[in-house]
């Protein structure tokens, strides 16, 4: 039986996410995801007129591919999916596997080589085509996130299908503040961090990326980035869990990195030379994503939340940072997570996790539901 709630997601994706028009090529990439979403969703393509092209994985058999690989193998990938890729004038990729740590035993030099060599295909995707990239619900992801599956199930497509028009129009003011400032400082518990955006033109993001959504990300000028930084919310790269990361920067670089697994954290860093420098930095603000959950999609969406990512750089907003890893690393700055402020050339902009100025205002939580 189909759940109507699948109509609405399907549609959001479609007419709102990617605005597919008549006669576009759509990629959509469905792991471990119901078949009755993905026929949904082919049929609410093909009412748009446009035109789907589907790939169905299944993530233990993604670990299988990527364990043994081998560069001629990778290479062999990339070049196929990347000729795909370019067909394409849309993207939608739902990821549904119910371990995240499906790829923890995967050995490092091996999944290293494997982003490494397909990041070509990433980088054109998000470059060139109209993309959006949402998890499917599962009941680990209910266990993450403390939560029934079928009270989990409810949140999910309540913040899935929100009026993210909405959202759009609120965060204009954020994305105009972002585009004057020059320096940003960021304090809080363990953090003092200081860096420039100089010519940086940010980017909004409600709902035609990820879903969910609730973000305006900008980028640190490659070399600007001093001080210390302590996350505060867990973290999953590469199928491994971190807690308590902190890194401390000098002239933009990463030169020291601790966190609960110190020494993998630092594996990852040394992928290579761009991923000790930052790519993105973000200001998440979803009214109804309050708690992390160890899932990238949802938590750097958090309602009072930051994050600033070690790794390349997107180049609608490019600071030429180049490299095979992008980690979005949290820090929540509501009250009871510790607080903590947001500064842009010296004026408050954000204090334990609420906006100040009257124009920042409507992206409050009470105001943005």
């Amino acid at each position: 039986m189909n759940d109507p709630r699948f109509t609405d997601l399907a549609r959001v994706l479609v007419r709102y996410s990617t605005a597919l028009k008549r006669n576009d090529r759509v990629l959509l990439d469905l792991t471990d995801v119901p078949d009755e979403f993905a026929v949904t969703l082919i049929r609410e393509v093909r009412a748009a007129g446009a035109i789907p092209v589907v790939e169905v994985r299944h993530s233990r058999v993604t670990r299988e591919i990527v364990r043994d690989t081998n560069e001629p193998h990778a290479r062999l990938l990339r070049d196929l999916e990347l000729n795909r890729m370019r067909k394409m004038q849309a993207y939608i990729a739902v990821r549904g596997s119910d371990n995240a740590n499906e790829m923890s035993d995967v050995p490092s030099d091996r999944l290293q080589l494997f982003n490494r060599t397909l990041r070509p295909v990433l980088n054109y995707r998000v470059n060139r085509t109209r993309w959006v990239v949402l998890r499917w619900p599962t009941p680990s992801m209910a266990q993450a996130a403390n939560m029934s599956t079928e009270a989990f199930e409810d949140f999910y497509f309540r913040v899935c299908t929100m009026d993210y028009a909405k959202m759009a129009k609120a965060s204009k003011a954020l994305q105009r503040r972002m585009a004057r400032a020059d320096r940003v400082r960021i304090t809080g518990p363990g953090t003092d961090l200081e860096r420039r955006t100089q010519d940086m033109r940010p980017v909004i993001c409600a709902g035609d990326r990820n879903i969910p959504d609730g973000e305006v990300f900008s980028c640190p000028v490659k070399d600007s980035v001093n001080g210390v930084i302590q996350f505060n919310t867990p973290t999953l790269y590469a199928g491994t869990r971190f807690e308590n990361v902190r890194l401390e920067f000098r002239d933009g670089r990463v030169v020291q990195a601790t966190s609960s697994n110190t020494r993998r954290l630092n594996e990852i860093l040394d992928t290579d030379r761009g991923a000790r420098y930052t790519g993105e930095f973000s200001l998440g603000f979803n009214p109804h994503i309050q708690q992390p959950m160890c899932d990238i999609l949802f938590d750097e969406k958090i309602a009072g939340s930051l994050h600033l990512t070690p790794g390349q750089a997107y180049e609608e907003c490019d600071n030429g940072n180049r490299s095979a890893v992008h980690w979005d690393m949290v820090l929540i700055q509501r009250p009871e997570w510790g607080g903590g402020e947001v500064w842009f050339d010296g004026k408050l902009i954000r204090k334990d996790g609420l906006f100040v100025p009257k124009d920042l205002q409507p992206l409050n939580p009470e105001n943005l539901k």
